[in-house]
């Protein structure tokens, strides 16, 4: 998308309603309320005017294309609609009408009709259908047929999401975060969430952008809205809703349901650099401290309260998340010893105590000195009283203090309460205006601190994703043919032969020697069936065990040796995400132990042995208890030789594992492996 596509869209001086009733009145009487001076034109077949504005028959009957239109019709009058828009040169269009796409499970035609829309669009920028529009608290207009809650603002953060509720909710906040744009995109028809997202962007007024996501609309969108964030230096906070598996029927292997479409979306969003939360007020309160404070240059937090209750609870609330509280360095302890004198235990997190309560100047004082040059960001835990019957003229001297302390550094401040409901939107307007993030519920603080900490160590993008291009039908090979594709790029796998009898199966044991492992071929779950056997020496013993297992057809391998970890590496192409390489704890109890770490491919060195860094057997990997450390170079390369593989074969392979891989000091060797992929005819 070229820029400055939705220009005229996102900044018009003139708009048309396409249809008159409650959701007309509703969008003239929201421009009108917000002071958009623009020129308002509503459309209606037979009313004379609409909420005090002059109506014209159709669309041909307006005096000149509008800027921006929103279509408040049934669907199929839609259709009509968007076309004589797009024919009179309409710089975007937004339709509210729902039944297209999202419709499709209950009605055949429902996709039919979206494609219909589409075409008649035509070159026109078009958001939704299923939408509610947006609104832009910058320049005072609303394509919004409902209420909504905020107001007027010089800059803030805009706010897209899917759903349109998700959306009016927002705009009822009260927690004093000032919202640019809300808009909404609903079935993503042909303008989605990156491109609406990137053009936001573009607008110096906007300090950061927030997502609602059930579904990512385009790979690529998302790739170069990440690669313009950064280039901007205004971060991405994102909601991603839904957490099924990826292919529930998927059984075959570990991976599938290690790697469901959470862990996908988790894994891009991560690579994309985009912070993402759990929740709505999480991503709220993360947006209101990059707006105040920007990317933070570091997860290293002081935290000054008047309570060692306070202070005990934000330390535990850490618990957890990437932050810190770094012990005082000496300039800290020398002034907050003259600030507080000898009967204040002095630490981080911070008890000052209540003695110097009302002292705007000694509390001035002690949160100057708590200030460093090393730290992201320093909080004050503050709950204002109810204003209903209490008096809150004792908390203006911490406020003054943080004021002035924060004038004097350089170091980010947050006011952050304990409780959910101890500030006000009055307040917490006061404390933006002045540059100190008002953060509403230490949870919540942490969570902004660590998302926000995120967005401040952002690095360049790396190569372009894989795109997850679907195989119509897949096979899944055997473990010999599975082993020697992969073996083609380079993983290392033992010594084997195949046999298709027990007698045969025994000769070829012979001819590798020493103790062998037997595996029944054919068999998705070897173990679960009893179709491995490892440690067999001799002809008996292999007949034995062949006899034993519900195959015929065997697979017979030298034994690996001096294993210290067991590893799965597995791969799986999700169609929303691209493929999704997991690195897991291996063996029988990969999935009981869910000790996993996810990427999106392509990946490089660095981001494999970051990965295994973060795996609970990374103890075990490293050398644990006098135990030799195993050969990390040699997994990194069997991963790498995985990648090689799926980006050789990118859109006939669906999964690729192997579980275990046999990790020794000096080796990292595939005991199994498991390719899923295109069939042939």
């Amino acid at each position: 998308m070229e820029t400055g596509y939705l220009d005229r869209l996102l900044r018009p001086r003139s708009i048309a309603v396409i249809g008159g009733g409650v959701w007309g009145e509703s969008v003239i009487k929201n421009c009108r309320a917000l002071g958009f001076d623009g020129l308002i034109w509503p459309v209606h077949p037979t009313k004379a005017e609409i909420a005090g504005e002059v109506a014209f028959t159709s669309v041909e009957d307006l005096p000149a294309a509008p800027d921006a239109a929103l279509v408040v019709v049934n669907r199929y009058l839609t259709i009509d609609a968007v076309a004589a828009l797009s024919a009179l040169g309409c710089g975007g269009a937004i339709c509210l009408a729902s039944g297209f796409s999202e419709a499709q499970a209950e009605e055949e035609t429902a996709s039919a009709l979206q494609d219909m829309l589409l075409q008649a669009s035509g070159d026109m920028p078009l958001i939704g259908p299923n939408c509610y529009g947006l609104v832009s608290y910058l320049d005072g207009f609303a394509l919004w047929p409902d209420q909504h809650g905020a107001e007027r603002v010089d800059s803030g953060v805009a706010v897209i999401a899917q759903s349109s509720n998700v959306a009016l909710n927002i705009t009822m906040s009260q927690g004093g975060l000032p919202l640019a744009y809300v808009a909404t995109t609903g079935n993503q028809a042909q303008i989605g969430l990156s491109g609406l997202g990137a053009a936001m962007l573009e607008d110096p007024r906007v300090t950061a952008l927030g997502m609602y996501i059930e579904g990512i609309d385009d790979l690529r969108g998302f790739e170069a809205l990440a690669t313009r964030s950064r280039a901007l230096g205004k971060p991405v906070v994102v909601v991603k809703a839904g957490r099924s598996a990826l292919a529930k029927e998927a059984t075959i292997s570990h991976t599938a349901s290690l790697a469901g479409s959470d862990a996908g979306a988790r894994a891009l969003l991560k690579r994309l650099g985009f912070a993402q939360v759990d929740s709505l007020p999480k991503m709220l309160e993360t947006l209101k401290l990059l707006h105040v404070c920007g990317p933070l240059t570091s997860n290293r937090i002081a935290s000054m309260s008047c309570s060692g209750g306070e202070a005990s609870l934000i330390a535990d609330a850490a618990e957890g998340y990437d932050v810190s509280f770094p012990a005082l360095n000496s300039r800290q302890y020398v002034d907050l010893r003259k600030a507080l004198g000898p009967m204040v235990a002095l630490h981080n997190p911070l008890d000052y105590n209540t003695y110097i309560w009302r002292d705007t100047e000694a509390l001035t004082q002690t949160f100057s000195a708590m200030l460093d040059k090393d730290l992201g960001l320093a909080c004050v835990i503050l709950d204002y009283p109810r204003h209903d019957r209490c008096n809150a003229q004792d908390w203006a001297c911490v406020i003054d203090a943080i004021k002035a302390a924060r004038a004097t550094g350089t170091t980010p401040m947050a006011v952050v309460t304990t409780l959910h409901d101890t500030i006000s939107e009055e307040r917490a307007k006061e404390l933006v205006a002045a540059g100190i993030a008002p953060l509403s519920g230490i949870e919540n603080a942490m969570v902004a601190a660590e998302a926000a900490a995120i967005c401040g160590r952002r690095t360049p993008l790396s190569d372009p994703l894989l795109l997850p291009l679907v195989p119509a039908s897949t096979d899944v090979l055997s473990e010999a043919d599975a082993k020697s594709a992969l073996m083609d790029h380079g993983l290392r796998v033992p010594v084997a032969l195949r046999a298709i009898s027990a007698r045969e199966a025994a000769d070829k044991a012979e001819l590798i020697g020493d103790k062998v492992v037997l595996k029944g071929e054919g068999i998705a779950h070897k173990t679960e069936a009893g179709a491995v056997v490892i440690g067999l020496s001799g002809a008996e013993e292999t007949i034995a065990a062949a006899k034993a297992m519900p195959t015929d057809h065997f697979l017979i391998e030298e034994m690996v040796r001096g294993a210290e970890a067991e590893l799965l590496i597995g791969c799986v192409l999700d169609p929303a995400h691209g493929y999704v390489l997991t690195l897991a704890g291996g063996g029988i109890l990969t999935e009981l132990l869910q000790d996993n770490v996810s990427l999106i491919l392509p990946v490089c060195e660095e981001d494999i042995i970051a990965a295994l860094d973060q795996l609970k057997i990374a103890k075990v990997l490293n050398g644990y208890r006098g135990r030799p450390a195993v050969d990390k170079a040699a997994i990194v390369q069997a991963v790498m030789a995985v990648q090689r593989f799926v980006t050789a074969h990118q859109g006939q392979v669906a999964e690729v594992e192997i579980n275990p891989l046999m990790c020794t000091p000096d080796a990292a060797i595939a005991a199994d492996a498991l390719i899923k992929m295109e069939r042939t005819q």
